[in-house]
This record gives C-alpha cells, sequence and structure tokens, in this order.
C-alpha cells in the first residue's frame, strides 16, 4: 500500500474487527473448542460449507446460549483454510462504533483490505473523488457498491463474511438484511436472536441453512457441561476448594444451565469474588437461581444491600444511556463520587456492581446484551426512577460542566499553533482522555433529555458557547472529529429554533 491507500483505509476505520474477536473471547474468559466444536460437524454446517446452493447459514437462539462464541469458533475454523476469503464483524448495541448497518459494512470492507491490500483499490474508486466519503455518514449506497465490488473481484474465491448479533444492529437494520439477501457471489453465516423481523427478512432469501440452537439442545447442553467442567476447575483452583465442594459445584451448575453459557459465566464470575471463601461457595451458589432474569434480580439485590449501593446504581445508570462504552477515566470524571478515587477504587467499585459490568482495556461495559435489556425492561425504575429523559438531561449539564471546567487553550501545548493535524504528538497523559466522550456527544444527550428548565438549560448551553466555544473547536480538532462539531451545531441550531418557537408561543397566550 502506498501513502494515499493508508490514509484511505485509515479513514474508512471504524472498527477492528480482529481487536473486537480478541476482546470479546478474554471477556468471556477465553474461547473454548469443546464448546464450538460440535457445529463444525453439524449436517446444516456441511451442507452450507460444500453445498453450491447455500448462501445463507443462520445460527439463531436466544440471549446466553453461546452464538458469540460459536461464531468466534467458526472464524477460527476457517482462518485455517486456505480455500476461502474471510471477514467478518461483531454487533454490539452499546457501541455506536457497532450497532449501525453502515458500520457492518465500513468493517467487512475494513477487514477484506486489511486482510488483501489488492483491494483498497475498490475503496479509492470512491473515496478519491468524495473526500470527505468516510468523515462524515456514509451514504449507504457508496458502501454498498464498494463491498460489491471487493466480492466481485476475480482475485477472490470461495468469499464468506459472518455478522454477529443482528439483534445488536439497532440503526438500518432493514437495510442490512436486504444486502445479505441479495445475489452476491458470496456466503454469509449470521447470527441473532428469535426476532420475527429477521426471521421474516431470512426466511424469504433462497438457499439459506438455519441452525437454532433451541433445536439442538442436546448439541448445545453437552456443549455446556464441558464449558461447566473447565470454568469450576478455574474456579475451585482459585479458591482451594476440596473435592467435595467441588463436585457440589458441578452437580449445581450442570442441573440449573438450562443450556445457557452466560448463565455458567455469570454464577461462575460471582462466585470468584474474592469477598467467598471456599466454604461460602455452597450456600453462595445456592441463593443465585436458575434463569438469567432470576439471577439478574438476585444480583440487584445484593447491589442494593451493599455499602456502594447508592454509586453501583449510578454507574449502572450512565453505562445504561450512553452511546458508547465509556473508559474508566471517563466514568471517573461523569459519576460524582468516583472523581478523587484511585483507578484501583473505581474497578472494585465497577467490581461490586454484581456481574453486570466488565472492564476490558479500561472500558467499561455491559457484560452481555441481556443484561442491558433487563435493566431496560424490567428494573428501570431500580436505578432511574425519574426515567431516561432525565438521566440524559444529567449527563447534558454534567457534561457542560465538566468540559467548562478541563477545556483550555492550547491544551496540548503546541509551540506551533499553525501545524497539521498528523504532525501533532499526543502528550502523556492526554488531557483530552477524560474528557473525549463530553466533547463529541453532549449535544446528542441534549436531543433526548427532557426538562421543564428549558430557560436553564439554553442559558447554560450559550455560557459554554461564549465562553469555550474556541476551545472546545480546538479539542474536537485535536480528536479528529471535526465532523462532530458540525453534527453538534445542526443540533443546536434545531434545539434552540424549537425553544424560541415554544417560548414565543407561550407569550402569545399570555
Amino acid at each position: 500500500m502506498d501513502e494515499n491507500d493508508k490514509q484511505c483505509l485509515s479513514d474508512l476505520y471504524i472498527a477492528d474487527p480482529c481487536t473486537d474477536k480478541k476482546a470479546i473471547e478474554s471477556t468471556k474468559g477465553g474461547l473454548l473448542k469443546d464448546s464450538y466444536k460440535w457445529i463444525i460437524s453439524h449436517d446444516s454446517f456441511e451442507q452450507f460449507r460444500k453445498g453450491s446452493e447455500s448462501q445463507i447459514l443462520w445460527i439463531k437462539g436466544d440471549p446466553g446460549k453461546g452464538k458469540t462464541m460459536l461464531l468466534c469458533g467458526i472464524i477460527d475454523e476457517l482462518t485455517l483454510e486456505d480455500s476461502s476469503t474471510l471477514s467478518y464483524f461483531f454487533c454490539q448495541a452499546t457501541s455506536n462504533r457497532h450497532n449501525t448497518a453502515s458500520s457492518v459494512l465500513r468493517g467487512l470492507i475494513y477487514h477484506l483490505a486489511r486482510c488483501n491490500p489488492w483491494l483498497i483499490k475498490h475503496v479509492r474508486e470512491k473515496c478519491d473523488y468524495k473526500r470527505e466519503l468516510f468523515k462524515t455518514e456514509t451514504p449507504w449506497h457508496d458502501l454498498c457498491d464498494i463491498l460489491t465490488a471487493m466480492v466481485n473481484d476475480p482475485s477472490l474465491k470461495n468469499v464468506i463474511l459472518i455478522v454477529d448479533g443482528l439483534d445488536e444492529c439497532s440503526v438500518d437494520r432493514p437495510n442490512l438484511l436486504e444486502f445479505i439477501t441479495k445475489p452476491l457471489p458470496v456466503k454469509w453465516i449470521v447470527s441473532s436472536r428469535n426476532w420475527l423481523d429477521i426471521q421474516d427478512a431470512l426466511e424469504d432469501a433462497k438457499h439459506k441453512v438455519k441452525i437454532h440452537l433451541e433445536i439442538n439442545q442436546d448439541s448445545v447442553s453437552v456443549a455446556v457441561d464441558l464449558f461447566i467442567e473447565f470454568k469450576v476447575n478455574q474456579l475451585t483452583q482459585k479458591k482451594k476448594c476440596d473435592d467435595t465442594n467441588k463436585a457440589a459445584i458441578l452437580e449445581y451448575l450442570k442441573t440449573n444451565a438450562n443450556g445457557t453459557f452466560l448463565w455458567v459465566a455469570l454464577v461462575c464470575h460471582e462466585l470468584s469474588n474474592p469477598k467467598y471463601r471456599s466454604w461460602h461457595i455452597p450456600h453462595t451458589m445456592k441463593s443465585l437461581p436458575p434463569g438469567l432474569d432470576p439471577l439478574y434480580e438476585r444480583m440487584m439485590i445484593n447491589i442494593s444491600e451493599s455499602n456502594d449501593a447508592q454509586l453501583c446504581k449510578d454507574i449502572v445508570a450512565y453505562v445504561l444511556i450512553v452511546y458508547r462504552p465509556l473508559t474508566l477515566d471517563e466514568l471517573r470524571v461523569l459519576v460524582e463520587g468516583l472523581e478523587d478515587k484511585e483507578a484501583v477504587q473505581v474497578e472494585e467499585i465497577i467490581a461490586s456492581c454484581g456481574s453486570f459490568l466488565t472492564i476490558h482495556n479500561n472500558v467499561v461495559s455491559f457484560v452481555h446484551q441481556s443484561a442491558k435489556d433487563y435493566f431496560q425492561k424490567k428494573a428501570l425504575q431500580e436505578i432511574l426512577p425519574f426515567g431516561i429523559p432525565h438521566q440524559h438531561h444529567r449527563v447534558l449539564l454534567r457534561s457542560l460542566d465538566i468540559l467548562h471546567e478541563k477545556l483550555q487553550r492550547n491544551i496540548y501545548g503546541l509551540q506551533a499553533p499553525g501545524c497539521l493535524i498528523h504532525e501533532v504528538s499526543v502528550p502523556e497523559p492526554n488531557p483530552l482522555a477524560p474528557i473525549q466522550y463530553f466533547c463529541i456527544f453532549w449535544a446528542d444527550h441534549l436531543g433526548e433529555s427532557a426538562a421543564d428548565d428549558g430557560v436553564i438549560v439554553n442559558d447554560r448551553i450559550l455560557a459554554f458557547l461564549k465562553e469555550k466555544y474556541l476551545q472546545w473547536l480546538e479539542a474536537i480538532s485535536l480528536l479528529h472529529s471535526i465532523s462532530s462539531a458540525a453534527r453538534i451545531m445542526e443540533k443546536l441550531t434545531t434545539f434552540l429554533v424549537s425553544n424560541l418557537a415554544i417560548s414565543r408561543g407561550a407569550v402569545m397566550k399570555q
């Protein structure tokens, strides 16, 4: 690749599927071959691999059944084959970089170009004539054209595209499903929950093969039992349990897992907490009920009874409504009560949030989409008694406070203010790292917030723009997010015009 190719690839980047795969496997405790090998020899998988007419393999099942790790295993197996060209993407509803149809296509294109550098020419054909193609919202048809051109490249053979978690693609999923079902010289492997809109789209597709995990319960149960043995060996070695306790743990987990990997992982994670000694485990284990929702309810009770109950609830409430997972530094700045704590203390408090949250590479997120679903659908009142719009309002005002306090002129201490952005060296520690989220997303929370104090919000925004507008633009530029500034100003214009109309209407009524 020449420098222009590298710049084009850099502009295209929105997520690296290879890095995401490693992070997912690490967060879930590693990929166990015994837990996925059954699907490699499954008749439907064999039919998909060998049948020239099979275009789509759809793996579907309920939350926690191990769909993502199955796909990780399939990726590893297919990577060993020289006869296929592979690209993949993991949808994540909690991240705005992983939950849109455009992100999926960009990720697939990026991975194809990274692994097959000559394919970058198909991206260049678009971006050479549209310099801002990837710096703003990329038109959907352009992404479709690029990926179509790539998979039609005569140098490629047996192209397989893998998308995990179609149900977690929450933005423009119909567009993605329509593209997947188009006739192309490519095979697709996709996974999802048993959702009606996905079923309707894929049922109409010709040449598809389905693997329904609930129908293959025997195979899944065997895989879960092997996973249980692996996790219990880890747990009992760490806790130095005797054989009697180990046997009791194995029996309880195998009896109550109901073919759900996630339930096993959550229970083992909870039992590994340092506060539980080996002799506590049998009693504690039996307090953790079968089924994900009952387990989540028990975990919520544990949070409510802890010394950091309110702080844990505040943390979960913020993680629930942000537009991308927060780093530890960002969370520490955002949540009142964490500002003065060291990173290790913050990690300990997050570990006290039941097992709802996980930390990977200093980024905090829900352990699974089903945990987020639990709070949105069943426990919202416990952590957000005033509702989600009120929480967005809190984040908006807190963001303005943070930016007002932290932003300053020449925040990187550049000696030559006129230098080009690629010539800038990021200082260590980076003063923008703890406030990056608030620089880019504060106005998004404005759009989702609901408050009666519209005049106060107007005054706070105007005060911020008067005093910190130039410093904010400087920060946005240093974060390579000038397109975010344009988007935010559009949102502000819409908001202020709307508020002005409401104010005039109120005056007219008086």
